[in-house]
């Protein structure tokens, strides 16, 4: 047999980010005649080692090396479905996937896991923002330093927090380094990309948390393989004693005359194209394909002409005047004004004079807003998708919803920016769309996996209502609109 050698006692090891085994053959892995030994994934270790730990001679286990930790501490109350979250991931062999929406706490089962393995931790989050939350997190829950990897900085300690793209470039020299891989907003983790951090560490303890499990594109079945599986979840409905009361109101307007003629025109030569080819666009993955196929000059009038139609139905000038009205019914209330689009974005802020958060913000600019927010020196900011995941902003209690897509993670994702608790907080999310377009169909969308969201309010602007009924407990709120 290849490798196998009597004599010697069988070894495992790590080699920049896969696991060499020698002197045995192992139930996963393959032949590397380059260097006589059987090679595996570096996140098959928890399994390698206990089949190690099963030969009669036993094994010498030279793969994982943890960074020292301290002794790790906290004196942090969980809620009881946080202690039901930790409790599963224990009976699941410490690997797997909590479920919570935006603002219920997954940072806190986190930290309890982290105390639980007591040993080295590799914290991985999408964005800079997420790395200076968690970062401030960790060292005052536990009192340690807390190491960094992203934005140009490397500061390699036990309990550290890097970025996605960081983590994976350093997998090769720090896998083998960690006992606990706790990756947030772990839907991205399956991508074609992200998925080598998984495979690279070896870390036998592995949590993941998310609002949002499911992917249009199905890869969310590997985080089975990648992280465990989905182990505990729970809705907005679930857990209404602990979020804020919220309201969701739409809010209907009319394009102009000039931009509904040039809405159904521009509309009708996108989807006289599509019938003409005989394509239903089902998903992200139709709509590529049809972006692939626009390379004619059919093709590309019709990409054009969608493009124009979704301008003119997420930025009618009526939404303008709609969020005037809005602001001015919530003075002085912490409001977030939502766009799809970058350039909306900064539309809005020229057009009401108030700062704008997007992924074209520097660092330090970005810092200082989202500071003045927090703070009340800036009571409304205008974002894009910078914000849809991760950042905390506990004092906003008003989301203006302008345009976006028929993602429901996005929609649960931006209704959470609203939702951490505070002494008497009621929160109002508003969704102003365009009648008569295709936009009324895409709000429908991503209302999908909202559960009993109850009836909502409805409005044309300017007339927004203003008084709202509280739907039962149990449920997210919705009221009735007048007329």
């Amino acid at each position: 047999m290849p490798g196998a050698n009597p004599t010697a006692l069988p070894t495992l090891s790590f080699d920049k980010g896969t696991l060499l085994v020698k002197g045995a053959r192992p139930p996963t892995g393959l032949w590397d005649e380059r260097v006589g030994a059987y090679r595996a994934l570096a996140m098959a270790y928890a399994d390698l080692a206990a089949w190690g730990a099963t030969l009669p001679g036993g094994f010498e286990d030279r793969a994982l090396d943890p960074l020292p930790a301290p002794t790790l501490e906290h004196a942090e109350r969980l809620r009881p479905y946080q202690k039901e979250a930790v409790a599963a991931w224990k009976e699941g062999g410490r690997r797997g996937v909590i479920v919570l929406p935006t603002a219920a706490g997954k940072t806190h089962v986190a930290l309890e896991a982290i105390r639980e393995v007591g040993g080295s931790t590799l914290v991985v989050v999408p964005t800079i923002d997420l790395i200076d939350q968690w970062m401030a997190k960790l060292a005052d829950v536990f009192g340690v330093d807390v190491g960094r990897l992203g934005g140009g900085v490397a500061d390699v300690k036990p309990i550290m927090v890097s970025t996605y793209d960081s983590a994976l470039i350093r997998a090769e020299s720090l896998g083998n380094r960690f006992r606990l891989l706790v990756v947030d907003e772990v839907h991205h983790l399956p991508s074609p990309q992200y998925r080598h951090i998984a495979e690279m560490y070896c870390a036998p303890a592995r949590l993941g948390l998310t609002a949002t499990y499911e992917r249009a594109d199905l890869l969310h079945l590997e985080l089975e393989t990648l992280m465990g599986g989905k182990l505990f979840e729970r809705g907005y409905e679930e857990l209404t004693d602990y979020l804020a009361d919220f309201t969701l109101v739409k809010v209907k307007v009319e394009l102009s005359p000039e931009e509904q003629e040039e809405y159904e025109t521009t509309h009708e030569t996108f989807v006289r194209y599509l019938r003409s080819r005989r394509m239903v666009l089902r998903g992200p993955w139709d709509f590529e394909k049809f972006i692939r196929r626009s390379w004619n000059p059919e093709g590309r009038e019709a990409l054009l002409a969608w493009r124009r139609s979704r301008e003119l139905a997420f930025n009618p000038r009526a939404k303008l005047e709609a969020v005037r009205t809005l602001l001015s019914r919530h003075r002085g209330a912490r409001t977030l004004i939502f766009a799809e689009q970058t350039d909306q974005v900064y539309d809005l802020g020229r057009a009401l004079l108030v700062p704008c958060l997007t992924y074209k913000t520097p660092d330090e600019e970005r810092k200082g807003i989202l500071a003045r927010f927090k703070e009340g020196r800036n009571t409304v900011l205008a974002t894009s998708r910078v914000l849809d995941e991760g950042v905390d902003v506990p004092e906003a209690s008003v989301a203006i919803v302008l345009s976006g897509s028929g993602s429901p993670r996005q929609f649960r994702q931006r209704l959470g920016r609203i939702l951490r608790p505070r002494e008497g907080k009621q929160a109002v999310l508003y969704e102003v769309l365009s009648r008569d377009t295709s936009e009324m169909g895409t709000a429908a969308r991503r209302k999908r996996g909202m559960g009993n969201s109850g009836r909502e309010n409805e409005g044309a602007a300017p007339a927004v209502p203003t008084r709202t009924r509280r739907a039962p407990r149990g449920r997210p709120r919705g009221a009735t609109a007048p007329g």
